[in-house]
């Protein structure tokens, strides 16, 4: 039987005893409302960034499994802990290097390549952030192959190095992953997190690199293809727990639900449905489940529909607010993936930051080649704790706890 380990706050316990799931209370950071609003304005960037920079990667369309229950019984779990950055990003620690270099990633189901910033990066984002030196790891081993993710505001660039990563008390020997030399605007910059962890599909990671997730399971190191995801509220006293190898029970109530995975890039499943209030309209969409995006992206008709029903009006920035003192008085808003309905009440779907309340429906034209998208990112998954199972492909929720 494989040891069960796990990270307690900001370090990693070296082992922990067999079978049982550790469970840790996380910090969150202590951010300004005007940090809140930064944060916030930066999701449309960071959005594009992301998916817009997804294009030219070719997704492979496949059929998911058959639908089989999850046994989780004596299987071993990784966990790690995720400091909650106002509602708008969480993260948490990964050791890169022999001996460990310490870097607080975004742990992102909505891309694949792992990246941490060089100590051969000049850009700003780099100097704000912790840095990776490949001279100081005995265990590091050159690539040196270049590499760039195409952004909406710019490129980020890189190498591709290779050393041993520890996440969660596993540790992953001989992983490939990032050195970025180069980052591009201001998400990067004025983000708490120094790296991405991508944990998406291997077919639209950058230069087919093997995803870290891939390599836990490839090296035997976690004895289920799953992860499971607890993001807490911002008044909770967590921010929340990713599990590696199954699940945690304590962070959900019920049966999980399960959805197949419909095109094997992003965490995609079918989305049959929404309804707003008592108003129902069928969809035939994808929904990317994505805990690296902080609010609900959708088409921008769409968006501007739905905010206009809730009342919410865009501002200086682009962004669409809502008076607070009507959030307690908003209609459910409901997903449908396939029959399964999946509500949020107004004070799910409304962000409070320092007292300026935001609608997070956000705005955005896909490309075409991405179809009828939507992205359900934090707004919904602090309600719901999900599960990744990559063995079965599919996509389970429960209702939180």
């Amino acid at each position: 039987m494989k040891i069960t380990y796990v990270l307690a706050g900001l370090l990693s316990l070296t082992a922990a005893s067999q079978a049982e799931l550790m469970r840790v209370n996380l910090k969150k950071a202590d951010i300004t409302p005007a940090e809140q609003m930064l944060a916030y304005s930066e999701t449309g960037s960071y959005m594009a960034q992301k998916y817009f920079g997804s294009v030219h990667r070719k997704m492979k369309t496949d059929e998911a499994n058959q639908i089989i229950g999850l046994d989780a019984n004596g299987k071993p779990t990784y966990g790690v802990p995720l400091s909650n950055y106002m509602n708008a990003q969480y993260y948490g620690e990964v050791n890169v290097g022999t001996p460990p270099q310490t870097f607080s990633v975004v742990f992102d189901t909505g891309s694949s390549n792992f990246w941490v910033p060089s100590t051969h990066c000049n850009s700003i984002a780099c100097f704000l952030h912790r840095r990776f030196d490949s001279e100081k790891s005995t265990t590091f081993r050159p690539n040196g192959t270049q590499f760039a993710i195409q952004y909406g505001s710019g490129s980020l660039e890189g190498i591709i190095s290779n050393d041993v990563v520890e996440v969660g008390g596993a540790v992953i020997k001989g992983q490939d992953f990032g050195e970025s030399v180069k980052e591009p605007g201001l998400a990067f910059a004025f983000g708490k997190f120094d790296g991405i962890f991508g944990l998406g599909y291997d077919t639209i990671s950058v230069l087919g690199v093997v995803p870290p997730f891939y390599s836990l399971v490839n090296q035997k190191l976690i004895d289920e293809a799953v992860f499971g995801f607890y993001l807490a509220q911002a008044e909770g006293s967590t921010g929340g727990q990713m599990t590696l190898g199954g699940v945690d029970s304590n962070h959900f109530t019920g049966d999980l639900q399960w959805h197949n995975v419909r095109r094997k890039g992003y965490w995609e499943i079918d989305l049959s449905k929404i309804q707003l209030g008592d108003e129902e309209v069928e969809m035939n969409a994808g929904a990317v489940i994505d805990t690296g995006s902080s609010l609900i992206v959708l088409a921008t008709a769409m968006a501007e529909m739905i905010n206009k029903e809730i009342g919410a009006k865009k501002n200086y920035a682009g962004q669409y607010t809502i008076e607070c003192e009507k959030v307690p008085s908003l209609p459910e808003f409901s997903f449908f993936f396939g029959s399964t309905k999946y509500t949020l009440q107004g004070s799910d779907y409304v962000l409070n930051a320092g007292g300026s309340c935001i609608s997070g429906f956000m705005g955005m034209d896909f490309p075409e080649s991405l179809g009828d998208l939507w992205i359900v990112g934090d707004v919904f998954l602090r309600k719901y704790y999900s599960v990744y199972d990559l063995g079965k492909n599919r996509v389970g929720f429960a209702p939180s706890k």
